[in-house]
C-alpha cells in the first residue's frame, strides 16, 4: 500500500509541475518554452538521474533559466536543491542571476 501511495503522489506532483509549467507565461525570447523541461520532471522531483533528452532540453534552455527563476510560478521548481543537481548531473552549471 506504501509503494502505491509514493506512486500516486509522484504522479500527482509530476502532474501539478507539468501543468503549472504550461500556464507559466514567459514573454521576452522566443525560444524559451518551461514545457520543454517537461522531460526533466521525473528526475527533478525525485532522486532518479536524469535522462539524455533531459540533459539536452537543460542545454537548449540554459539562456532562460534566470528568466524562470525570476517567475513566481516557476521559481519553486526551478529553484530546488534536485534541479540543481539534475543540471549539474547534465553537465550544466546553474546560473547566478
Amino acid at each position: 500500500m506504501k509503494a502505491s501511495y509514493k506512486a500516486v503522489s509522484a504522479s500527482a506532483a509530476v502532474l501539478v509541475v507539468l501543468l503549472l509549467l504550461a500556464e507559466a507565461e514567459v514573454t521576452t525570447a522566443e525560444t524559451c518554452s518551461p514545457t520543454e523541461l517537461s522531460p526533466c520532471v521525473g528526475a527533478i522531483t525525485s532522486s532518479s538521474p536524469p535522462s539524455k533528452l533531459c540533459c539536452s532540453k537543460i542545454k537548449e534552455q540554459k539562456p532562460c533559466l534566470c528568466q524562470y527563476l525570476r517567475n513566481p510560478n516557476l521559481k519553486k521548481f526551478v529553484n530546488t536543491p534536485n534541479a540543481r543537481k539534475v543540471a549539474t548531473t547534465c553537465g550544466t552549471p546553474f546560473p547566478k542571476c
